[in-house]
């Protein structure tokens, strides 16, 4: 795998960040066209079921983004759902990281 930039190590660091802090199974992060970023954790109410990634895309999408330009997800699933991300960012890399924080795969649109 080759060696990440400091901007998609950037969001690692945050949805690694993230998911500690929240104590939650997964983090994400995301990185819109302007370099803005996105942090989230996973909504799980009863009403309403989110991942952490569809959050971030979210967050992006309601603050105005318009593209995304990477994105990252900390978990343990070895196929993370990345629709949202296609959704807004049909050829953002997707970084998936473990807990701690190696990089396993890097999903392209």
């Amino acid at each position: 795998m080759s060696e990440l930039d400091a901007e998609d190590m950037k969001i690692i660091t945050l949805a690694r960040s993230t998911r500690a802090r929240a104590g939650a199974a997964e983090g994400a992060a995301v990185r819109d066209e302007t370099g803005r970023t996105y942090a989230a954790g996973p909504v799980e109410l009863p009403s309403l079921k989110l991942t952490a990634l569809q959050v971030a895309v979210a967050m992006a999408v309601s603050s105005g983004a318009e593209d995304l330009e990477a994105a990252a997800v900390v978990t343990d699933d070895e196929a993370p759902d990345i629709a949202a991300v296609r959704d807004l960012g049909p050829k953002a890399p997707v970084l998936v990281a473990g807990p701690d924080g190696s990089v396993r795969a890097v999903l392209r649109g």
